[in-house]
């Protein structure tokens, strides 16, 4: 399997109940290398850029509203298959329907706030990656 870089945002909801660490720590003992990583209160403006591909679903505005809540954790994570690696080890988008063991039925609440965000292609790893952390080589 190739390495990749991906994408995971440990989301408001985790930040604010003080999860980081214990997200960190699975992540690393995972096997993931973070190769960048910075705490940031998103915009309006940097959430809708973000999440622009949502932005004809209902759900947007409450989306929108929750990531710029407090701040989130971007990372640049590396892995082999990181990609898939990382969407497994956060779980289901609903908690309730993750497997013990991930990131998202340790932390999550519910299906809007489910602790972390993970790039859903290796396409889409490049480019969000590259929206906060411009110029970082994403290429292996």
């Amino acid at each position: 399997m190739a390495v990749e870089r991906t994408l995971g945002i440990i989301k408001p909801d985790a930040v604010e109940k003080n999860n980081i660490g214990g997200i960190l720590a699975m992540t690393e003992g995972d096997g993931f290398v973070i190769k960048a990583m910075k705490m940031v209160r998103l915009s309006v403006p940097q959430a809708e850029g973000f999440y622009a591909v949502h932005k004809e679903r209902p759900f947007f505005g409450e989306l929108i509203e929750f990531m710029t809540r407090g701040p989130v954790v971007v990372m640049a994570l590396e892995a082999d298959g990181a990609v898939k690696k990382w969407r497994d080890l956060m779980g289901a988008t609903n908690p309730a329907e993750a497997p013990e063991g991930t990131i998202r039925k340790s932390f999550g609440t519910n299906i809007g706030e489910n602790a972390t965000h993970g790039s859903d292609s290796l396409d889409n790893a490049r480019i969000e990656v590259n929206y906060f952390f411009p110029g970082f080589e994403v290429g292996i």
